[in-house]
């Protein structure tokens, strides 16, 4: 019965004790040295509407070049596609992909951007200038400099990321934006993607090496990362309280289990 009583304070302060504890995540726990992991090839970004295309035309003649490039004086485009004076003297080739999925490009006219990869786009535009005999031998470079990352939820900062580089994982995008909380649920990180217009959810789990096999691994432009929490997260108040009830429950049960043990 001694013992009983004596354990009684010490489960109610362990208990006390593992609401005020942060709770450690590991990512893929289960990955094991050496174990050999394929790695995927990322999949080509595909170019949606609202996008921003960065294309750049060179020429071996450069003044067959310049009215694709937009070279008049210091001149770049608005966002409705139009041109306009640039603050910085700089040209800027950014073409926005309208609401149809279209761009207006420089004597070419309307192409249909959405859908295509780059690379397609790039192909585009080429066989364009080539075929209306416009340039006989035009270098194409099309980039896309709007790949943006959405972060709510358990993560360390909630905000949007700005990624320079198209080649981005959820290991990437979680790292840039300070990691998972201890609140959060590590098997439940959601991505929410826009795919042929509608918006679809692919749940990952990032303690398990099945995370590099997911579709959603290589995030792609304006997918929204979202991970739930566990539970209520305690205000800094409540957090105090649970703190100073431990201590206190602390002291009662090394109090009373002295009480016991000099009876």
């Amino acid at each position: 019965m001694k013992k009983l009583l004596f354990l009684l304070p010490v489960a109610a302060f362990l208990l006390l004790h593992s609401c005020i504890v942060s709770k450690k995540v590991v990512y893929v726990k289960d990955m094991q040295e050496g174990v050999d992991y394929p790695v995927a090839d990322a999949p080509p970004i595909r170019i949606q509407k609202n996008d921003r295309l960065s294309i750049t035309v060179s020429s071996k003649n450069a003044e067959l070049a310049a009215p694709f490039n937009l070279d008049i004086g210091s001149y770049g485009l608005d966002a409705a596609g139009s041109a306009r004076l640039n603050a910085s003297g700089q040209t800027n080739n950014t073409f926005l992909v309208d609401n149809y999925g279209k761009i207006d490009y420089p004597i070419i006219g309307k192409l249909d951007m959405e859908g295509l990869t780059l690379d397609g786009a790039r192909d585009l535009i080429w066989e364009s200038l080539v075929n209306r005999k416009l340039i006989s031998e035009p270098i194409v470079k099309v980039e896309l400099i709007n790949v943006k990352i959405t972060m709510m939820g358990e993560v360390g900062s909630i905000g949007i990321l700005n990624i320079p580089d198209t080649r981005v994982t959820i290991l990437d995008a979680l790292a840039l934006s300070g990691g998972l909380t201890p609140n959060a649920v590590p098997n439940l990180v959601n991505v929410i993607r826009e795919e042929n217009g509608i918006r679809k959810m692919y749940t990952n789990d990032i303690q398990s090496t099945d995370l590099f096999n997911a579709p959603t691994f290589y995030l792609q432009q304006n997918d929204i990362v979202y991970v739930p929490p566990r539970g209520p997260i305690p205000s800094a108040r409540e957090t105090s309280t649970l703190q100073y009830l431990g201590l206190i429950t602390g002291l009662t049960g090394t109090i009373i289990s002295i009480l016991i043990l000099t009876r």
